[in-house]
């Protein structure tokens, strides 16, 4: 485990573009510095401790990913060899190995692509409301975590920091990006999951739903942010999966779990996270990264 925790980074000397939840972006004129943070956020509010070795353990399993799919859809990666980055980058070195990627200037595709094989989440609640998720209908009596019959394609809002996410239907995923743009994406993300969740069973993990983010680059459209990571998927263990039920998992659960038990209202400031599920955080996010890429 990484015991050096990085919660923010610093380069004066480097344009700063953005900050997110998690990744500090950087300008480079020709490509985005894009750097994992250890920080950690859960119902949309970033929490104060960050989680050793996170930020490596993201990019690693990105990295991974991107290449994974890259038959089906290009990505925005560069480089992720620091000694190859620009020589403004190079001081900083020691942050950057294992957690940062130069990327293409992507221009953004404003929503949240979600994939859901299993019933999980804010999908299973809005289920028990209406009986469907995101205007889709879906059968009667399916349980918690229950396996769909096929996987489906749960468009949501790119929200920003603060503010929570929003599934929405199709008709207004349209409405915000276009009808052929729309139908590329669902189509792309959908085979994404078909390919990734099969491999990933062969490795004895479940992926349960995942978000991906697209953008558009010289006319066409690539995958960008992160890729099937413990923040952006659910990953459950095959090997005590049981349907009706809310699932262990390799991602930020124990943070989750915390909260909820002395409950946290969702909105900031955060309590201060105990040392055991800091741990126990950081030793699921490496057991993932092990168990997918053999690492």
């Amino acid at each position: 485990m990484d015991g050096n925790v990085i919660l923010s980074t610093n380069f004066d000397d480097i344009k700063i573009f953005k900050r997110g939840k998690v990744r500090d972006m950087y300008d480079l004129e020709d490509n985005y510095l894009m750097i994992s943070t250890d920080r950690i956020s859960a119902f949309d509010v970033i929490m104060n401790e960050g989680i050793p070795g996170k930020g490596k353990v993201l990019t690693q399993i990105s990295k991974f990913w991107f290449d994974f799919v890259k038959e089906i859809v290009p990505n925005h990666v560069v480089e992720t060899d620091v000694s190859r980055y620009p020589e403004i980058c190079r001081k900083y070195s020691d942050i950057l190995e294992g957690r940062s990627m130069l990327v293409k200037k992507a221009e953004l595709i404003p929503i949240e692509c979600i994939v859901r094989g299993y019933i999980s989440g804010s999908g299973w609640k809005d289920y028990q409301k209406n009986g469907m998720i995101c205007g889709i209908e879906l059968p009667k009596n399916l349980v918690e975590s229950e396996k769909l019959q096929e996987p489906i394609f749960t468009p949501s809002t790119k929200a920003d920091i603060g503010v929570h996410d929003e599934n929405i239907t199709e008709e207004k995923a349209i409405k915000i990006i276009g009808e052929e743009t729309y139908n590329k994406i669902k189509s792309i993300a959908l085979r994404i999951y078909g390919k990734a969740s099969e491999f990933a069973l062969e490795k004895g993990i479940i992926l349960a739903d995942t978000k991906m983010e697209f953008g558009f680059y010289d006319g066409e459209i690539i995958l960008i942010d992160e890729l099937l990571t413990p923040d952006s998927s659910r990953f459950w263990p095959a090997d005590s999966y049981e349907k009706g039920r809310t699932q262990d998992s390799y991602d930020k659960q124990y943070v989750r779990d915390y909260l909820l038990s002395v409950n946290f209202s969702k909105q900031p400031p955060p309590p201060r996270l105990p040392d055991d599920v800091i741990y126990n955080t950081s030793k699921k996010y490496e057991e993932a990264l092990k168990k997918l890429t053999s690492v």
